[in-house]
């Protein structure tokens, strides 16, 4: 077996393995008495045109029910009698499916899942019991007033690009889709090149490489896909380049991120299960495409609203009592970011809470954060970063995400020194240009 071995010299020293077929593995040996294996595919909702919405997220359900060499069930049957654990997500950006056996039952466990991952059959008898479960799904999400909240901050946030639509895709799509439409996403999708396989446990690396690069030699397809057939089920073509598979549309290679608000945009709405108002106030920020510009808007949300002692937990919970909650994110996406702060409160202290967040926001654009205020934020950092790498499969986790999307592995261990390298004049610039007092979106959510 050939490939090309890149060594990282650091904390995490994980190796990076291009098979002949393209598919991307990445090894580590850990102490711990686990092994977990990740495949991550960058296929999620945003590669989906509106007619097959929620076919990726659709997809991940029907992944475990068979192929042509494991019955329905079988697989699931043969992980827990080893009591192995399985599982995958599916979001914007990415699916990611897992398992994690004992280190003596890697080899046996392991092209199970890549076979269930690369080759499942999608009989049309499942597909039809599987769209009801999923549509349950959907109308629980639908139940859920964060999950609402969210839906409609991202239809705000997005005019054009696919974060304004759910990862669950509506009601009226999925009871449509077709199980040929599936077969021909999974197929022209779930191909090696376009998976990165992680294995991280307590087996040496280069025995962890040769049994997924076995597995994958017994299971997958060809991973050539003729160009008829990779054709998606909505008529738009895959284009797959450093590991980033993105949607063709009309021939439309290049990917324009959503100009920032030039104005305050705001949406109201009646939600009358909420017991409290609901206010998100939203900003388009660089995403993973623009990597070296999303760590001071990660520290400048850190400032805000981590921990009790920050800016406006302090300031508007605890001293002022306005808000029963509030939380600030810098989401990033791959094509953009949104910076998303969103509030629970009365609803006679909308209007000033609103106007407090846009006061905070202008002081950060005049006054410098604190020297105090910064290494609380990279202490934070720091310590969830060696918290969040103690197992297989957080650091799986961390390789696949990074590898994945991104197609590069250094910021997934160096990200607590980027973070230390943000000074005080760096968060004033980038509040400056990404943060407007005067422009952004809002949605509020009342109770009646």
């Amino acid at each position: 077996m050939t490939s090309a071995v890149l060594k990282f010299p650091c904390l995490n020293a994980p190796k990076l393995h291009k098979l002949p077929n393209s598919l991307t593995i990445v090894a580590e040996q850990m102490p711990v008495e686990a092994v977990n294996l990740s495949l991550w595919i960058p296929v999620g909702s945003s590669v989906e045109s509106d007619a097959i919405n929620g076919m990726a997220h659709f997809l991940e359900h029907m992944i475990f029910k068979g192929t042509e060499s494991l019955a329905a069930g079988e697989f699931e049957r043969r992980i827990e009698e080893r009591g192995a654990v399985t599982n995958a997500a599916t979001s914007q950006d990415y699916t990611h499916y897992y398992i994690t056996t004992a280190p003596k039952d890697f080899a046996e466990l392991a092209p199970l899942q890549i076979d269930v991952v690369t080759n499942a059959s999608i009989p049309d008898d499942a597909f039809e019991r599987e769209r009801l479960v999923v549509l349950e799904e959907i109308r629980r999400s639908e139940d859920s007033p964060q999950r609402r909240t969210f839906r409609r901050a991202m239809e705000m946030a997005f005019e054009q690009l696919p974060y304004r639509r759910p990862v669950l895709g509506p009601e009226s799509v999925i009871s449509q889709l077709k199980p040929q439409q599936m077969r021909d996403f999974h197929g022209s999708l779930y191909q090696p090149q376009s998976i990165t396989a992680v294995a991280v446990g307590n087996l040496p690396v280069e025995e962890l490489v040769e049994i997924v690069a076995e597995g994958f030699a017994q299971n997958s397809k060809q991973s050539t896909v003729n160009p008829e057939h990779s054709r998606r089920a909505d008529g738009s073509t895959a284009l797959t380049a450093h590991n980033q598979t993105l949607t063709v549309q009309s021939q439309q290679l290049t990917v324009v991120p959503e100009a920032a608000f030039t104005t305050i945009v705001r949406r109201e709405f009646i939600d009358e299960s909420l017991q409290q108002a609901r206010l998100v106030m939203v900003w388009r920020v660089p995403g993973l495409m623009q990597l070296d510009e999303t760590y001071a808007l990660d520290v400048l949300a850190g400032i805000l609203a981590h921990g009790r002692t920050s800016r406006l937990v302090r300031d508007l919970r605890e001293e002022r009592g306005l808000v029963s909650s509030i939380s600030v994110s810098n989401m990033s996406h791959q094509l953009q970011g949104t910076f998303y702060i969103s509030a629970k409160c009365a609803v006679e202290n909308l209007e000033a809470v609103e106007n407090a967040i846009a006061q905070h926001i202008r002081i950060l654009h005049t006054e410098l954060v604190s020297e105090k205020e910064i290494a609380r934020v990279r202490q934070r950092v720091v310590n969830r970063f060696i918290f969040g790498n103690e197992t297989p499969s957080d650091r799986a986790g961390l390789y696949g995400y990074y590898q994945s999307l991104i197609g590069d592995l250094e910021p997934a261990f160096n990200y607590p020194n980027l973070i230390q390298a943000q000074n005080a004049d760096d968060l004033m610039q980038a509040a400056q240009q990404y943060l407007s007092a005067d422009a952004y979106g809002v949605v509020v959510l009342k109770p009646h």
